[in-house]
């Protein structure tokens, strides 16, 4: 089956979890927003009112299927490509686990926005310096503390134990921008995370994922993405 993901093409954003599970299975898909006129039909499709209109990207076309959510599409992806545990409470956990990474996406993405989406930056730079201070004081330490602590207990490999899940590549993702977003903080940080950032280079080496992140398809880190790089912020 060629899947189509459907996401901006211009960043990385929360489409990149789907694609880090995609490329590391080898999966036959096209980003197709990232094509002639593939914005458009994104668009086409969340405007659509039969069927199962996705609410905003990511969604991921699959046969017949149109599924949106980046957990649920991983969710989906892990069962069908080895990137889940094959028993229900196993799959279930790893949702878990990534529904949590959602939320700490959202809490990333807060730094730089925490009065909205709709304001630009410029316009509420002292509420996020504020809000990232507090992140970095409060937020960092309990979530990746927690992933953490994890993978500590399952023996340091992975978050489930010897077997990669779609959770590994994620977390790859979250070390990999917050060292953008965040230089000199994470800097200082990793000390805390030795596993995580053990974590992060393993998936980095894995064949298809070095592959991919070697390629044009790897989107540049950007200002216009969930990571982005604020010197003021960064202090």
């Amino acid at each position: 089956m060629k899947y189509e993901l459907y996401y901006w093409p211009e960043i990385q954003g929360r489409g990149e979890y789907v694609r880090l599970a995609l490329e590391e299975a080898g999966a036959d898909y096209v980003d197709v927003a990232r094509g002639p006129r593939g914005t458009a039909a994104m668009m086409k499709m969340m405007d659509a009112h039969k069927g199962t209109p996705p609410f905003a990207p990511p969604f991921l076309k699959a046969g017949k299927l149109v599924i949106g959510q980046t957990a649920n599409i991983l969710l989906y992806l892990g069962d069908r490509h080895g990137l889940a545990p094959k028993t229900e409470a196993g799959k279930l956990w790893v949702h878990q686990l990534q529904l949590t990474i959602t939320d700490f996406v959202v809490e990333i993405h807060d730094t730089h926005h925490p009065l909205g989406p709709s304001l630009y930056y410029e316009d509420q730079k002292a509420p996020a310096k504020k809000r990232t201070a507090d992140f970095w004081d409060e937020r960092v330490p309990k979530y990746l503390g927690y992933f953490e602590q994890l993978l500590e207990d399952a023996g340091g490999a992975h978050v489930t134990g010897r077997r990669l899940t779609y959770v590994d590549l994620s977390l790859f993702q979250i070390v990999d921008g917050l060292r953008y977003a965040f230089p000199k903080r994470m800097t200082a940080f990793e000390k805390n995370i030795p596993g995580l950032v053990g974590l992060h280079d393993r998936v980095a080496a894995r064949p298809n994922i070095r592959a991919y992140l070697a390629s044009e398809r790897r989107i540049p880190y950007n200002e216009q993405g969930i990571f982005r790089h604020y010197k003021e912020l960064d202090a």
